[in-house]
């Protein structure tokens, strides 16, 4: 089935209304299809894992890669796509909203705005910066369907600054300032979480589980929590698996491809993108 634009953002922001679902994040096309053959509803994409995959840090990409990475990503699947936009590629207000029209072009059905600065470890927008870009981004979506799920990250806790407090304060503004739904990265602990979510209700809440967490799902679910991402911990997972193997060559050894995927089940993965 080949859904339209509109098709998959009215579906995207129907799961945001109850439960809680898991939204993986590919880094490339290939992995983006490979999760939708998995049941998926939706995927997100990581600014982290796909900067890796073309020999870049995390946040050191110009906004012209960033926007072909999420076309080819929403070209490669069927699912809705949420684009990891980083601060929004913006010096100001206006730079944020004109880059936010290009983000809305290429298909995505949400897009998460953050509050680093990008500069250096530790650096957010003051609140009130932060929450006239977040508007910014807000009025063009508006202005071009607005259809598309905003979403609004306080990076604090990845930031160095794990103040759960003036987390708080800066997702609320967020959420008075025309967010979709709320996303604190770093948050971990089931008081944190349930702060988190009490104090942006009834609007949902993205929790990253990036590393290993005694939390399953339904844990997260009972949190009220709405939806979890992942990050780059896939693309990391796939990483590692390829540094293990690659590392065992230098030493002679082979052994390291046990558990590799074979070469007919890619194929037939991805037969019907020939």
């Amino acid at each position: 089935m080949t859904r339209t634009v509109a098709e998959k953002r009215a579906a995207f922001r129907a799961m945001h209304t109850s439960g809680c679902f898991v939204l993986p994040n590919p880094w490339d096309a290939g992995s983006a299809r490979y999760l939708q053959t998995l049941g998926f509803q939706a995927v997100a994409t990581t600014s982290s894992g796909f900067a890796w995959s073309v020999a870049h840090a995390d946040n050191s990409l110009p906004r012209d890669a960033i926007l072909a990475h999420l076309r080819a990503i929403v070209e490669a699947t069927d699912l809705p796509v949420n684009a990891d936009f980083e601060n929004g590629f913006g010096e100001d207000p206006a730079g944020v909203a004109e880059s936010v029209k290009l983000a809305v072009a290429t298909g995505v059905a949400g897009l998460s705005i953050e509050d680093s600065t990008g500069d250096d470890r530790g650096s957010l927008f003051p609140i009130e910066v932060a929450v006239e870009r977040l508007r910014a981004a807000r009025r063009a979506i508006d202005e071009n369907g607005g259809d598309t799920l905003l979403i609004g990250r306080a990076e604090n806790f990845f930031a160095g600054l794990p103040d759960l407090d003036d987390t708080i304060a800066r997702l609320r503004a967020y959420a008075a300032a025309g967010a979709d739904c709320l996303y604190a990265p770093g948050i971990s602990t089931r008081e944190q979480i349930e702060a988190v979510v009490a104090a942006v209700a009834p609007k949902p809440v993205n929790l990253l589980i990036g590393s290993t967490s005694t939390l399953t799902l339904q844990d997260v679910a009972a949190l009220g929590v709405r939806r979890i991402s992942v990050g780059g911990a896939l693309a990391r997972a796939a990483w590692g698996g390829f540094m293990q193997a690659a590392q065992g060559l230098v030493k002679g050894r082979f052994d390291a491809f046990e558990g590799a995927a074979s070469g007919s089940q890619l194929n037939e993965i991805f037969k019907d993108r020939a």
